[in-house]
């Protein structure tokens, strides 16, 4: 089911205002036009309200893109945001970020270390920026997106959001499966699938509530694994410091471990004001941004730092570089850990293997407002019926993909990973210089078309920003002419000249659009 432009939504075929507020509950000068309370979503005597109120007797969330009164907005837990992202990359796959530094990119240790540091602070500000957006406007993400790229250009955005949930959750999953399956070979990789996916479907199926109770403890099992990791891994002698190289061929390898790097950090922006929105709008902005900063720099820059400290012994003992060459990360970790702990170590891994269930999380959740967003008939599906499906899609691809074209799936997902910084580069300008902080949003204007932004200049430097990413790639698949010269192997600039060319176009051209459709 779709918005409409006025003050009344359609959901599940029946009318209901949009505009309702209980003022004993509600005494707030905020304009409520287009918030959805909740008993809205139970009201329909069809299929959908038949859904929904099945779905409300287990606690499920029932609320999906529909922007949420004051008066709901009832989570004042600042804390629970930061470690809502500290449990999602508190995982294996930001460890695996780190290693790629030495086999991949041939970085020394320092090198490394330091661009793991700074690229992450560059990766997380916006992921911050957008969190404290969700209690001023009570709104999801992509609908927040509305009011930069315009009720229809917001779509496109949708679609690669869409595509990156369920891409990442996919490849997330096979090094999950593959951890299991380095734990006990009897497991096979669709088994340890199955069981990852359903873990991470059960939780999201409840939303916002469930996924930050469970987010909010699940980072300390893992925290406390990659401890020992790190203890057994010093114990043993084999961290090397690796020399840093010099010359242009080491600029290109910084730049494209980097591109690496903050594509992992940034990849969160997309999804930020989805686990702030339901927090009341007098917030304190400064606590959800620092928060929402701590609990992404700390697990991130441990977990890849902890990465490349390991990653070193391949370049010198073979053991190791025989783990990872074979079995990937999932090698490497075991080659850490089972040696000196034997079963315990296993156990261990076991739980590094599950710690994905909260990476992808924030996936599969988010993704169901992404689906919704596309058209008025999606948003008649109701979210939770959006999980499922987006459940049975990714199990779909990973499962096949774990034996034949996990490769394939990975550099196409680095590959589109580049719309990131676009988006990053006309959201930011068009809140800063446009509509000049918070004050310059009308909020009810989110479900009507003709109010929004015509998406021709967000499209446009979208289109030019494709561009720049094409001009400074360097993939497995396709290496730019730009990036052909830098080093002798290339360099990745593919993030900053998207971020250029969007930005210095949008500007210009949002200009003109407003001049002559005035919004």
């Amino acid at each position: 089911m779709g918005s409409l432009a006025g003050d009344e939504k359609h959901l599940g075929g029946q009318k209901f205002s949009s505009s309702y507020h209980d003022p004993e509950k509600h005494r707030d000068s905020v304009d409520e036009t287009g918030a959805v309370p909740g008993e809205t979503f139970v009201a329909d005597d069809g299929l959908y309200g038949k859904l929904q109120r099945f779905a409300g007797r287990f606690g499920v969330e029932q609320r999906g893109i529909e922007r949420v009164p004051e008066y709901e907005r009832t989570d004042k837990s600042t804390m629970k945001v930061g470690t809502m992202w500290c449990a999602a990359n508190m995982v294996v796959s930001s460890f695996a970020i780190g290693v790629l530094a030495i086999p991949v990119f041939g970085l020394g240790f320092v090198d490394a270390l330091l661009t793991i540091f700074f690229i992450n602070i560059l990766g997380v500000l916006p992921v911050c920026f957008f969190s404290t957006l969700g209690p001023v406007f009570g709104m999801r993400q992509m609908i927040l997106s509305r009011f930069y790229f315009g009720y229809y250009g917001v779509k496109v955005i949708a679609v690669f959001n869409c595509l990156a949930c369920l891409g990442w959750s996919a490849v997330n999953v096979i090094v999950g499966a593959q951890l299991l399956h380095a734990v006990n070979n009897d497991v096979p990789g669709y088994a340890g699938i199955i069981i990852i996916a359903a873990c991470t479907f059960i939780i999201t199926l409840f939303g916002y509530k469930v996924v930050h109770m469970y987010e909010f403890y699940s980072w300390i099992p893992c925290f406390i694994i990659f401890l020992i990791v790190l203890g057994v891994f010093a114990h043993s002698g084999e961290f090397s410091n690796l020399p840093m190289n010099v010359g242009s061929s080491e600029a290109g390898s910084v730049l494209s471990f980097a591109a690496s790097v903050f594509g992992f950090a940034t990849g969160w922006t997309s999804y930020s004001a989805d686990y702030t929105c339901y927090q009341p709008r007098h917030t304190n902005r400064l606590k959800i941004f620092f928060w929402v900063f701590g609990g992404l720099m700390f697990p991130l820059c441990f977990t890849e730092m902890l990465g490349l400290a390991i990653a070193t012994a391949t370049v010198n003992n073979p053991a190791y570089a025989a783990a990872y060459n074979n079995d990937h990360i999932g090698g490497l970790l075991a080659q850490v850990l089972f040696p000196p702990l034997g079963g315990f170590g296993r156990f261990c891994l076991v739980i590094l293997a599950l710690s994905i269930v909260g990476n992808n999380c924030p996936n599969i959740y988010s993704l169901g407002f992404s689906l919704q967003v596309l058209s008025r008939y999606s948003q008649m599906v109701p979210r939770f019926m959006w999980t499922l499906v987006g459940t049975i899609v990714y199990c779909a691809i990973a499962i096949p993909g774990y034996s034949n074209f996990e490769d394939v799936l990975e550099n196409f997902m680095l590959i589109i990973g580049y719309w990131l910084a676009i988006y990053e580069a006309i959201s930011l300008p068009e809140h800063i210089f446009f509509r000049r902080g918070t004050s310059g949003y009308a909020p009810e204007h989110y479900d009507q078309p003709h109010k929004l932004p015509p998406s021709l200049a967000a499209l446009g430097s979208f289109l030019l920003g494709i561009l720049g990413a094409s001009m400074g790639m360097n993939q497995v698949w396709y290496t730019s002419p730009v990036g052909k010269k830098i080093g002798e192997y290339g360099g990745d600039i593919g993030f900053e000249l998207a971020f250029a060319f969007a930005s210095v176009t949008y500007v210009p051209l949002r200009y003109f659009e407003l001049k002559h459709f005035g919004r």
